[in-house]
């Protein structure tokens, strides 16, 4: 037997993504809404997250709109000194089932459906149960196409033999023997997280080996502090980079001027990156990964034995007793775009860069706002999720030209202003007229903006046409 249910919305997914676009639907309209998910709570990937994960950027920027997440403190200690709170996985993971129980459910419009596969055409089974569901919804939002993978259920891409020691980053606080060595695969935030929390357990940094077959650029994390006591760091850091690309003779000195400028990080002054996913790490934590001498730049590991290491460019020794960390993951899985407005179906991309979540937030808020498919893609034009040096600018070119169509629009403008994942709208906003350093800075960022788009649109001409 079927249960027949009918609904306005039915959000397929509750995780970051699902919640805020539920979370503001359910704030800005009467809708009814059905949301379903495979995990037993709210959170999605962070159900499997790797027990000593935190966000990389600021708790301000995360969650729903609805609900403060940050502490609103300042770190006193640690790698993060002197910012903003970073919440645990299990902070995040806790705040989401608040939502659910405390804000969403008790509203009456929102009814929430764990542990269920969803089968396509408004279908899902539970899975304990095998109770079998049919959504009759006049609209449905597909939460999942942004995949994220996560390194507990990740399978590598490559052999592993019989007898390595070999595990995912999350069971690495269950070690109860040392081993000989330690081997991070993967250059990503993951892989970042796995070294940051290994030095902090006092291993010796000489055990450590990284293998990453790509460096990356880093962004400062102190860049993105959504308070006005960090706004000549924030909006200071935009302004050089809208200037940095501005005054570009080449893609080359672009990506130097972004360094110099203190928009870019990057491990090493001596390796190229040729990544950028968007990773967010602090000045501090950068000074730990250098710690590290055994970096290993030999291309994607091919297979691995108790006694060695193949690569794309070369083989290491290894033995029995050296432990392997799969950080290889990829964050996100399908990079692939799409409308986010089709009809009936409505998935939620990114809108703005780095900001998941706030770009839920603003789908779900044009979905509501505004009448046909057309008015709502030009407002929400994708910003692309990047791999690659030439994904950060068209990255950056979307995000400018969607700022630049919020900017226009009086609507859009007021609900930037009073949006709690925004946070540099108000920042904006509070600036004192007779503030002349802040408005400096505003200045620089009005007078760059269209010049660096003109200049972005060149440089990825060129670095099209160069590949």
């Amino acid at each position: 037997m079927t249960t027949e249910l009918t609904t306005d919305y039915l959000i397929v997914g509750s995780g970051a993504v699902g919640m805020a676009f539920a979370d503001t639907l359910v704030a800005e309209t009467e809708a009814d809404v059905v949301i379903v998910d495979r995990f037993a709570k709210p959170g999605g990937h962070w159900n499997s997250a790797y027990p000593f994960v935190t966000l990389h950027q600021p708790s301000q920027f995360y969650g729903v709109p609805g609900r403060e997440l940050s502490k609103g403190v300042i770190d006193q200690v640690g790698l993060n000194k002197g910012m903003g709170d970073l919440a645990s996985g299990a902070e995040v993971l806790s705040y989401f089932d608040d939502v659910m129980r405390h804000d969403l459910l008790p509203t009456g419009r929102v009814r929430y459906y764990p542990l269920c596969d969803y089968t396509g055409n408004g279908g899902f089974t539970h899975k304990l149960t095998g109770e079998q569901f049919q959504v009759e919804s006049t609209k449905v939002v597909d939460c999942t196409y942004l995949n994220t993978s996560v390194p507990s259920t990740h399978i590598p891409n490559f052999e592993v033999g019989d007898g390595v020691n070999f595990m995912p980053l999350n069971d690495l606080p269950e070690l109860t023997q040392a081993p000989e060595g330690y081997v991070v695969i993967g250059g990503g935030k993951t892989g970042i997280d796995a070294i940051l929390w290994l030095l902090e357990q006092q291993v010796d940094p000489d055990r450590i080996t990284w293998i990453k077959s790509r460096d990356a650029w880093l962004l400062n994390r102190k860049n993105t502090q959504p308070s006005m006591e960090f706004f000549e760091d924030t909006l200071g850091s935009q302004a050089a980079q809208f200037e940095s690309i501005q005054h570009a003779a080449s893609v080359e000195d672009m990506f130097l001027r972004l360094e110099q400028s203190g928009y870019f990080l990057r491990l090493d002054p001596d390796v190229w990156p040729t990544m950028f996913h968007g990773a967010t790490i602090s000045e501090l934590e950068l000074a730990e990964l250098r710690r590290l001498r055994n970096i290993v730049r030999l291309g994607r590991v091919q297979s691995i034995t108790t006694d060695e290491i193949v690569l794309d460019q070369g083989t290491l020794p290894t033995t029995a007793d050296h432990l392997f960390i799969d950080c290889s993951a990829s964050a996100i899985t399908n990079l692939e775009i799409k409308p986010i407005f089709e009809g009936q179906l409505i998935t939620p991309q990114t809108v703005r860069s780095y900001q998941p979540v706030f770009s839920a937030a603003a789908v779900a808020h044009v979905e509501v706002a505004y009448d046909t498919d057309e008015e709502k893609n030009a407002l929400c034009a994708v910003v692309p999720l990047p791999n690659s040096n030439l994904d950060y600018m068209k990255l950056t070119l979307a995000f400018m030209t969607n700022q630049y169509n919020w900017g226009q629009n009086p609507e859009m403008r007021a609900w930037l202003l009073t949006n709690r994942l925004d946070g540099f709208s108000k920042m904006v906003s509070e600036v004192a007229k007779d503030d002349h350093a802040k408005r400096d800075i505003l200045k620089r960022l009005r007078e760059s903006a269209m010049p660096a788009a003109i200049r972005l649109t060149e440089l990825i001409a060129e670095a099209e046409d160069a590949t």
